[in-house]
């Protein structure tokens, strides 16, 4: 179907690359490209994996040859993705568009990224076209930071949201990362945004296996994790809504370098993912591949074929 490329050469970006000068503040002075051959790249994990085999499978479909790169930092694809090593990606909106934010104005720099998409995609593509990026429109999946309980915990107090625990006044130890008890969206947010009563941060990462059997046996009763997460029936946790939307919209974006890939074929062949794709499907996705061993070319072609997008 298509041949994984060598991650060799990418270390000389360094100093390297083709998109319009950041002077232009982002004015557009060329024509689209349409590369036949593109290189699709992944950041290694396997949610990435999957999106990026999707997108070959379906740029294949539309008739251009695809090979894969995977690099597994941000510091390195971003760049790829700027100088056409890279010519296309899946990214996270909000954290794609506050990282170009921080790269472009500083590490000091006010968050464009919040819980508005709108707002959000408008801060991301205005930073990422000046850089030779087009930022295509997001689909129905998000992969944004998620908290959970044990289906037990949310029966026995009637809970479904973030509000009805924070109505609840019940105590909360959080299985979470270390900085959790910093991040506005953490400890923090749920306290002034959910009123939730937060005893403490355990700090066992986001969604590790150690934070959500630490849920589990009732050492902790929350644990940070993502709206993607396949394994949180295996623990017998579920998730409370974020009713009151605290997580910033890290809607599924495809970002693309413009001079090689910006034409309407490619953007009307990943389009047709965005328009079925939902945050369940991939969570659905990412269990098959993390769970049941399957492996990404073949979940990603079957929910493809079963969604009609591919013959």
């Amino acid at each position: 179907m298509r041949r994984r490329a060598a991650l060799a050469g990418l270390l000389l970006l360094t100093g390297c690359a083709s998109g319009p000068s950041l002077e232009t503040q982002g004015e557009v002075t060329e024509a689209p490209g349409d590369s036949k051959h593109l290189t699709i790249g992944s950041a290694g994990f396997t949610e990435s994996d999957l999106l990026a085999t999707m997108y070959a499978l379906l740029l294949n479909e539309a008739g251009y040859k695809t090979s894969m790169l995977t690099v597994a930092n941000r510091e390195l694809y971003e760049p790829a993705l700027e100088s056409g090593q890279i010519d296309v990606v899946a990214e996270y909106a909000a954290t794609f568009a506050d990282w170009l934010n921080a790269k472009t104005n500083g590490a000091d720099a006010p968050a464009v990224g919040s819980p508005d998409l709108k707002a959000t995609m408008t801060a991301l593509r205005k930073l990422a076209t000046p850089r030779g990026l087009t930022v295509l429109d997001p689909g129905r999946a998000v992969d944004q930071n998620a908290f959970a309980v044990t289906g037990e915990y949310a029966r026995q107090h009637d809970l479904k949201t973030l509000s009805d625990l924070g109505r609840s006044g019940l105590e909360v130890r959080l299985a979470a990362g270390d900085e959790c008890v910093q991040r506005p969206y953490c400890e923090p947010g749920l306290r002034k945004t959910y009123g939730i009563d937060v005893t403490g941060v355990d700090p066992k990462g986001v969604g590790t296996t150690q934070a959500k059997r630490a849920v589990q046996n009732g050492q902790d009763q929350m644990v940070l994790t993502t709206t993607t997460d396949a394994t949180l029936d295996e623990f017998g946790l579920v998730l409370l809504a974020d009713d009151k939307h605290l997580q910033n919209a890290d809607y599924i974006v495809p970002v693309v370098n413009r001079s090689r890939a910006g034409s309407k074929g490619v953007t009307g062949a990943l389009d047709r993912l965005n328009d079925v794709l939902t945050t369940s499907d991939l969570a659905s996705m990412n269990q098959q591949v993390d769970s049941w061993r399957r492996l990404p070319e073949d979940v990603g072609r079957t929910y493809l074929e079963d969604k009609g997008l591919l013959k």
